[in-house]
C-alpha cells in the first residue's frame, strides 16, 4: 500500500521545515521506501507499519506543539509492491519520455 501524508503543526509560524525534519528523520529510521515532496511523504509498505509510523510522527511533533493538522491518503492494492516509482515509470511509458522530478 502507498500512504500520502502530511502533518502541519499549527501556532508554530510561517515556516514548519523544522518539524518536517523531524518528521523525515522517523520515516527514514523506519526502513520504509519513502519519498518526499513538496507537499507530504509518500511511504510505501504494510497498513500496520505506515499507521505506526504516522503515529510516532503526531507523537513526536505533540512534544512540542499543541495542535497538528494530518491529511492522510491511501492507494491500497493487494499483491503490488514497489509502487511509488512504479507509477511513475507506468505514465513516463505512456507518455514516451521521462517527466520532471
Amino acid at each position: 500500500m502507498i500512504v500520502q501524508f502530511s502533518i502541519v503543526p499549527l501556532g508554530v509560524g510561517v515556516s514548519v521545515s523544522e518539524y518536517v525534519a523531524k518528521v523525515i528523520k522517523i520515516v527514514d529510521e523506519s526502513g520504509l521506501s519513502y519519498k518526499l515532496h513538496a507537499m507530504g511523504t509518500i511511504v510505501e509498505g504494510e497498513w500496520d507499519e505506515i499507521m505506526d509510523l504516522i503515529k510516532k510522527c503526531r507523537d513526536e511533533l505533540f512534544k512540542e506543539t499543541e495542535r497538528l493538522i494530518i491529511d492522510i491518503k491511501i492507494d491500497d492494492r493487494k499483491g503490488f509492491s514497489g509502487r511509488i516509482e512504479g507509477k511513475v515509470l507506468s505514465v513516463e511509458r505512456k507518455i514516451g519520455k521521462e517527466i520532471k522530478k
